[in-house]
């Protein structure tokens, strides 16, 4: 068997628009990842980038037209032997034909015969995204089964800033990584809303210092990237991560853990489930010095009077926005792990608990974790140490029956 056959085969269908110099970044981390990609521009995507670049970086020849190797079929061969459609930039008119089944040239018609996962990731201003015409196709291709990634907010063509920037070529790139990954055609999170916390909360003491914690957001991201790729519609609430937002997620940046607490119970308002990954801190200055405290020379420092912060894991799940809402909370603990979390479980009264043991070089700031998710109903599923996607993927696995 040719070695090409051996990788899985990607289609990167690029459209329109002035974002399709960013889908060269999104080939390279494709073909360099061990996947064998075939790019199929518009007629419109070659005016920004053009076929000898395209075959360059793909090893693969490059067409936007049906006639061209008609003896190979291609607007059908294509899309039936791929594993997966990727289409980015997707623009409005993209959308549109995609929705109606427009196939007047070789990119649509590898959509109509592709029987693999579909990802779109739009790029266009933000009039155009929010208009209801395109609001809904999307909602159109989502119904179908396709995954439609939320665009960015960020600077558009010209001076325009807002939602409708095409996310990271790595975001994207993760989010076709997980699909692939996880085998299925029709996002079981489709049409779901989630809202997923992330990073540690910081209290200031003055201008300059701050009680936190060690968390990086990783677990939280990780959370966002795979819901995302599952088909749901993110709201990723981040507190002092530093990392670059996840493709598919409207992120809101928060500092405090009352900050975090104002953001949660905004947008679980609507929200099938909420996943607080979150840490939280649990007390607070008593008292916000307007300036520097000074360190003066023979004299100790005064004592920090805390005060506790509000506990939102309890607070959402005893006061759900709406019927059938599913909580999961987190718990890091040093020593009787399980004992601890079962303890936090009936204390706390969600639905999941993610139990993992912390302290030096174990799970904070890493890429692998280990975990054991505790349910209401008393079972125990344990994840073996791995990458934090993996335990992500397992708790959307046992959120996802509990959302029927």
């Amino acid at each position: 068997m040719p070695e090409s056959q051996s990788k899985p085969r990607v289609v990167l269908g690029v459209s329109g628009g002035i974002a399709a110099y960013k889908a060269c970044e999104l080939l390279r981390r494709l073909t360099e990842s061990g996947h064998d990609v075939r790019v199929v521009p518009t007629a419109s995507a070659l005016r920004f980038v053009g076929a000898p670049t395209w075959s360059a970086l793909s090893g693969n020849p490059v067409s936007d037209r049906v006639w061209d190797d008609v003896h190979e079929v291609p607007h059908v061969r294509i899309g039936q032997t791929a594993d997966l459609v990727v289409v980015a930039p997707a623009t409005a008119d993209m959308l549109a034909r995609a929705a109606h089944g427009i196939a007047d040239d070789l990119l649509t018609n590898t959509l109509l015969t592709a029987r693999c996962p579909v990802v779109f990731a739009p790029a266009m201003h933000t009039e155009m995204w929010e208009h209801p015409a395109t609001q809904e196709n999307v909602a159109t291709l989502r119904r179908r089964g396709a995954l439609v990634v939320e665009p960015a907010v960020g600077r558009l063509t010209g001076a325009d800033t807002g939602k409708g920037r095409l996310p990271e070529p790595a975001e994207i790139f993760e989010v076709c990584r997980r699909v692939l990954a996880r085998g299925v055609t029709a996002p079981d999170l489709a049409g779901r809303h989630v809202v997923i916390s992330a990073g540690g909360t910081r209290e200031p003491l003055d201008p300059v210092r701050y009680l936190g914690n060690r968390s990086s957001g990783k677990q939280g991201y990780a959370l966002a990237r795979t819901a995302a790729a599952r088909g749901a519609r993110v709201t990723l609430i981040e507190a002092n991560t530093g990392m670059p937002d996840p493709a598919g997620a409207d992120v809101v940046h928060v500092g405090t853990a009352l900050q975090l607490r104002e953001a949660v119970l905004k947008a679980a308002a609507d929200a099938d489930a909420v996943v607080m990954a979150a840490a939280v801190a649990d007390f607070r200055p008593a008292e916000y010095a307007e300036g520097k405290i000074k360190k003066r020379e023979g004299q100790e420092p005064a004592p920090v009077a805390l005060v506790r912060n509000p506990d939102i894991l309890a607070e959402i799940s005893a006061d759900r926005a709406r019927p059938g809402q599913v909580i999961v909370g987190f718990a890091a603990e040093t020593d009787d792990v399980l004992a601890h979390g079962c303890e936090k479980l009936r204390r706390k009264g969600c639905d999941l608990l993610v139990v993992n043991e912390v302290g030096e070089r174990k799970t904070f700031g890493l890429e692998e974790s280990e975990a054991v998710v505790l349910t209401s109903d008393g079972s125990e599923t344990p994840v073996p140490y791995g990458p934090k996607e993996g335990l992500a993927d397992t708790v959307w696995d046992l959120v996802v029956p509990r959302l029927a």
